[in-house]
């Protein structure tokens, strides 16, 4: 009975991505951001400022999920949602929309590690770790789902009622994800060591892990690229898509395709990892970010719509790809500490390519911004096949 509890966090977990990510704000939210008077470069400001609240409190959320529970984390993740939305339906200058997503930022500081280390460890305890990127896909699946769903409702609510009532409608939902976080069970933690880590340890005991396992850190790097990637896509189709003529009234419909898009890829990674080798998976989906880019910026037209949904299909594979193959390979009792390493390296690339990206869109507006996208993930691609290679040379003269 006890691990069937464990296990009932799985439909639990689903539950709470689906609500906390129902968010028909989305759909609008550039527009919404930008007839409050936030430009592209302001809009970059507070990615930034998002992106430097989570490399502040990434890895201290992690070590206090290993060692005060994860429940807790997520409880705190749901809280500060709640709080963002109520700011964001007030805020009326950049310091509102600052504060909304500092507090944000601490939100997805708490729950990132904490989440995949609720998830592996319950699934550990009913002896199915290896279903873990199943069910990571599943758990995307529910997240774009909940997207589709808030993307085709707030482009019709958006229309008829103006932009406001989407972000009440979103603030709802998170208060559903936190009443859903507080009937998740905190898992046992099964570990390898006998003595409890001082907390101090974990960031050395971290550093250590990584330093041992380079080809890990490529694999991470990748993720952390095309992630970086992805997550501007996300945050400006709507000024891109807006720039080529397309009508507001289509954003819902839009935005449900690309998030529809991605289910496939999130649910047949773990088919796809053991039929295709890591090194071809990733290549693959770097090559076409860095040439889909590319398009994006030079080619101004309808036909880039399918260039984003082309990016957006690809996407899907990465995390459950990724993830899984950190979750693999370590110890429950740093499980959230060392996946919220994997999501600092995440912010501080974001933060790296945010620059960049506010730069060349000032000057030549999101398709110039693209651009230099498109530049990071060709150099990538170039770096991950050299140190790929290299590091399977290695592994086969060292057997």
């Amino acid at each position: 009975m006890q691990n069937k509890n464990f296990f009932q966090n799985v439909w639990k977990l689903y539950a709470f991505r689906f609500f906390h990510n129902l968010i028909p704000a989305y759909v609008i939210e550039r527009l919404f951001w930008e007839q409050r008077g936030m430009t592209i470069q302001m809009v970059v400001f507070t990615e930034i400022i998002y992106a430097a609240t989570i490399v502040l409190f990434e890895v201290p959320s992690g070590i206090a999920a290993d060692k005060w529970g994860r429940k807790r984390m997520m409880i705190l993740c749901a809280i500060m949602g709640c709080c963002e939305f109520l700011i964001l339906i007030f805020a009326s200058s950049f310091w509102h929309f600052a504060a909304a997503i500092f507090l944000a930022g601490i939100g997805r500081s708490a729950g990132s590690g904490a989440e995949t280390a609720l998830l592996y460890d319950s699934l550990l305890l009913h002896a199915d770790a290896g279903s873990f990127e199943k069910c990571l896909g599943r758990l995307n699946a529910w997240d774009f789902s909940a997207a589709i769903l808030a993307a085709l409702s707030g482009s019709l609510m958006a229309n008829w009622y103006g932009f406001e009532l989407n972000y009440w409608i979103s603030f709802a939902g998170m208060l559903i994800s936190l009443l859903v976080s507080l009937v998740l069970v905190e898992p046992e933690i099964k570990t390898v060591t006998d003595k409890p880590i001082a907390a101090k340890e974990y960031v050395t005991a971290s550093i250590r892990f990584f330093r041992k396992n380079s080809t890990l850190c490529i694999v991470l790097l990748s993720g952390m690229v095309t992630g970086a990637s992805i997550n501007f896509i996300d945050e400006f189709w709507q000024l891109y898509i807006n720039r080529i003529g397309v009508p507001v009234i289509y954003f819902g419909l839009f935005s449900a395709v690309l998030s529809f898009l991605r289910l496939p890829g999130n649910i047949l990674a773990y088919k796809l990892k053991n039929k295709i080798s890591y090194r071809t998976l990733i290549s693959g989906v770097m090559f076409i970010f860095a040439v889909g880019m590319l398009y994006l910026s030079v080619v101004k037209g309808y036909t880039s719509l399918a260039v984003i949904f082309l990016i957006g299909t690809v996407s899907g594979i990465m995390e459950p790809l990724v993830t899984g193959y950190l979750h693999h390979r370590i110890d429950s009792s740093m499980r959230a500490t060392i996946d919220s390493f994997r999501s600092l390296g995440l912010e501080a690339v974001l933060i790296i390519v945010g620059l960049g990206l506010g730069f060349f869109s000032s000057r030549y507006d999101i398709f110039g911004g693209y651009g230099f996208i498109s530049l990071i993930c060709f150099a990538f691609l170039v770096y991950f096949l050299v140190s790929s290679k290299q590091m399977s040379k290695q592994r086969r003269s060292s057997m």
